[in-house]
């Protein structure tokens, strides 16, 4: 990790969930070897979306409610919320049970995981970590959230 240590905000679990989600969907070379191929331990894009909206109800209302406890500040909060509502888009367009393929085929894709990618990049310059880093897998993100 960088310079900033991973629980400085308040809601310091929630903004882990929501970088991992944003980092797998902003990575198209992840989604092809690792979402395309099935390899295990990094769940789906239906997982990552709901690690991004789970607990924030971004899905709901803007991430500009969060400054200060997961966003650092207005400009995080805003790429976060073109992202989600790109990528939500799609997932209500393709539906959440639709195979990966539906959605990397999907027209608007492109648009949403580079949407995802300003966002990704955003928060982990922020929180002083490289974003060009390979996503962890979920079991990593449970340990260094304590999550069960």
């Amino acid at each position: 990790m960088g310079g900033m240590p991973l629980n400085d905000m308040p809601w310091w679990r929630w903004r882990t969930h929501v970088r991992s989600a944003l980092h797998m969907l902003s990575d198209p070379v992840f989604q092809q070897e690792c979402w395309l191929a099935g390899v295990e331990g990094y769940g789906d894009v239906t997982d990552a979306v709901y690690r991004l909206v789970e607990d924030t109800w971004l899905d709901n209302w803007s991430a500009e409610k969060y400054v200060g406890t997961i966003f650092r500040d207005a400009q995080e909060a805003s790429l976060v919320d073109v992202a989600v509502l790109r990528v939500l888009k799609i997932m209500h367009q393709v539906g959440a049970d639709a195979p990966v393929s539906a959605y990397l085929e999907h027209h608007a894709w492109p648009e949403a995981v580079r949407a995802a990618r300003e966002a990704h990049v955003r928060l982990a310059a922020n929180d002083g970590e490289d974003p060009d880093t390979a996503p962890r897998t979920l079991e990593v993100i449970r340990i260094l959230t304590g999550s069960a």
